[in-house]
């Protein structure tokens, strides 16, 4: 024992490489700083100053060695360093689509979100031609546009909640299917009540794509960049009622006012193909993050996986009959159960504090821009003189306005998202998404809106005293670039802000807000020629900006006492998702239950027939004989 022996002790490297202590005591000193306890040990390899042994004095020796001169083997040598670390489970992904896919679905999502806006506005240039073409009075041609505008309220409410329950796909495809059905038609009608009853059906097949389109944004984008994705299908809904009037003027100038229906029903065709074949479902009440995909129905899965996934069951015949009825049971159990499209959930919505009053302001800055889009035609066919194809023209600078609105404040918010996170010192996770029940979410996308929404009032009163005094065109038109690129901005940046308070039905939510806005902008479309008559056009639209003035406290509001309001909101859905289990659990157990007592029941029954064959008594003499003796 006095002299020196190897040591025993070795560390297992990466790649599975021992490394000698005796040899390599620098080695060993590196990878002991990985230990805990500051690398401490049971044995070392530093030679004892007195004895010159490697092992340490009896008094400091904790663990005496029993065996000294080293001849049995030693079973349980020193753990792997990275064993001793404590590993955290990462939670999953907050979508497992990568970056191209999510790409291809906010671009298609971008072009739907075209369709309802276009249809609406579309129709305008053509209106008097409608109206000598059906020998109807142009009051009557109107009311097609009133119709229209009271489904175009109500319809997002059954789609929005149907779309919560069945998926996003089944919700757009039959969505359009009726809208193209109905553009069919309109393009074949030659009679007043069948444009007017046909309208509502356009309306309400086309309508409800709107909500849907921001529920996909917030199935597939994180919080902190929401607010880009959300500024491209803005973009897309805010070209709509700029660009359509054009397109309406140049096709029923040449080529008829029916031919709009038919230019329709072609842009959705060509739209629906490629969704049908290649969009995946993204609703996360349905698929989560998308890895459930193909434990759904066939009409959450696109037709190429649908055809993927028969082909590899025609080729791996290998489970038995037991396993795919246990794999079509766990599938059924996890497909949310589908209900009747209630409007009622949708209204509950509005009856938030937090969501109620952003969707009354938001609404009220609505108004601004809606009544501009009402009169601008009209406003510049009586001071400048223009036709219906030079007043379609005129839309352009707002629709520009509006879309570059979109585009560009989506990249405001997400950049205030991250000043922010960095002041609050919190890592941003855009892989899994944030927890924002300790965000100041509403900071976040509210702040904005104030100096933008600032500029787009006095733009408009600026606007409105231009067209008053009957300048060059060029001032008007330049300010209505501005006022569509803050107005509509403002109002973008509220749709993003409710999606985000929302998040456990961001498609009911959207509708709830398109319900409010559709009702209020009916109504002050009805009044707004009576305004225009008695107060003027410049009192008109500095009356209305002044209204947001006014109510400019709310934003105030919600960024202080938001956060408490949304608290409490997620604690009443925790205690209704856990009465919920509670209730289904009990049923679960009440169905088990049922199913043992139908089985001992069954199995009396064959040990009773079993028992009679026996003894050699016949069964059904058997059981003629207790009925007799009964």
């Amino acid at each position: 024992m006095s002299g020196s022996r190897p040591s025993s002790v070795s560390f297992k490297a990466s790649g599975s490489q021992v490394v000698d202590s005796s040899n390599s005591s620098q080695e060993k000193n590196d990878i002991s700083t990985f230990l805990p306890n500051n690398g401490a040990t049971k044995s070392t390899d530093r030679p004892d100053p007195v004895t010159g042994n490697n092992k340490p004095p009896a008094s400091q020796d904790p663990d005496p060695d029993p065996d000294p001169d080293n001849t049995a083997p030693n079973p349980d040598p020193d753990p792997d360093p990275e064993s001793q670390l404590t590993r955290y489970p990462s939670g999953p992904a907050y979508t497992v689509f990568p970056l191209p896919t999510r790409r291809f679905i906010i671009g298609m999502i971008t072009f739907a979100g075209f369709i309802s806006p276009m249809t609406a506005n579309i129709y305008f240039p053509v209106l008097p031609a409608v109206a000598s073409d059906l020998s109807i009075s142009l009051s009557k041609a109107n009311l097609t546009l009133t119709t229209y505008m009271i489904m175009q309220a109500f319809s997002p409410t059954l789609y929005g909640d149907f779309g919560e329950s069945a998926g996003r796909r089944p919700a757009f495809i039959i969505s359009f299917l009726v809208y193209i059905c109905a553009n069919l038609g309109l393009a074949l009608q030659k009679d007043y009540a069948a444009l007017l009853v046909l309208r509502m059906l356009q309306s309400f097949g086309s309508s409800g794509s709107l909500a849907l389109c921001y529920a996909v944004v917030a199935d597939v984008a994180v919080s902190a960049e929401r607010g880009k994705y959300m500024g491209f299908v803005q973009a897309g809904i805010n070209v709509g009622p700029s660009l359509s009037p054009v397109i309406g003027g140049v096709i029923g100038q040449y080529l008829g006012w029916r031919a709009i229906f038919w230019f329709c029903l072609i842009y959705t065709g060509v739209w629906l193909v490629p969704y049908v074949l290649f969009v995946p479902e993204t609703c996360r009440n349905v698929v989560g993050n998308g890895s459930r995909v193909t434990q759904k129905g066939w009409w959450n899965m696109t037709v190429v996986d649908y055809v993927r996934q028969r082909r590899r069951r025609g080729e791996t015949n290998e489970e038995t009959e037991e396993e795919k009825e246990e794999g079509k049971e766990k599938a059924r159990k996890q497909r949310p159960k589908l209900r009747f499209p209630n409007p009622f959930n949708t209204l509950k919505v509005v009856f938030n504090p937090d969501l109620g009053l952003l969707i009354s302001y938001g609404t009220i800055v609505y108004l601004v821009f809606i009544l501009i889009c009402a009169t601008l035609g009209t406003q510049f066919a009586d001071r400048y003189g223009y036709n219906q194809l030079e007043t379609g023209l005129c839309y352009l600078p707002y629709g520009m306005g509006c879309t570059v609105a979109a585009v560009v404040n989506g990249r405001i918010l997400d950049w205030n998202y991250r000043r922010i996170a960095k002041k609050m010192g919190m890592t941003i996770d855009y892989k899994r998404g944030d927890d924002l029940s300790k965000f100041p979410i509403e900071k976040a996308r509210l702040q904005p809106v104030i100096p933008i929404l600032g500029v787009g009032c006095v733009a408009t009163i600026g606007y409105a005293w231009a067209l008053e005094t009957s300048t060059h065109v060029a001032g008007p038109l330049v300010l209505l670039f501005v006022v569509g690129l803050c107005v509509t901005g403002s109002f973008s940046l509220v749709n993003t802000l409710v999606v985000d308070l929302y998040p456990e039905a961001p498609a009911m939510a959207v509708a709830a807000t398109n319900l409010v806005r559709c009702l209020c902008g009916a109504g002050a479309t009805a009044v707004i020629d009576a305004m225009l008559q008695k107060m003027g056009v410049g009192w008109t639209f500095t009356f209305w900006p002044l209204v947001v003035v006014v109510c400019s406290p709310i934003i105030w509001l919600l960024m202080t006492r938001g956060p408490g309001w949304r608290a409490k909101r997620k604690a009443r859905f925790e205690r209704e998702r856990e009465r919920r289990e509670e209730k289904e659990r009990i049923a679960n157990e009440e169905v088990l239950e049922a199913s043992d007592e139908s089985s001992t029941t069954v199995e009396k029954a064959e040990e009773g027939e079993k028992g009679s064959v026996e003894e050699g008594i016949p069964v059904a003499e058997g059981k003629k004989g207790e009925s007799s003796r009964s």
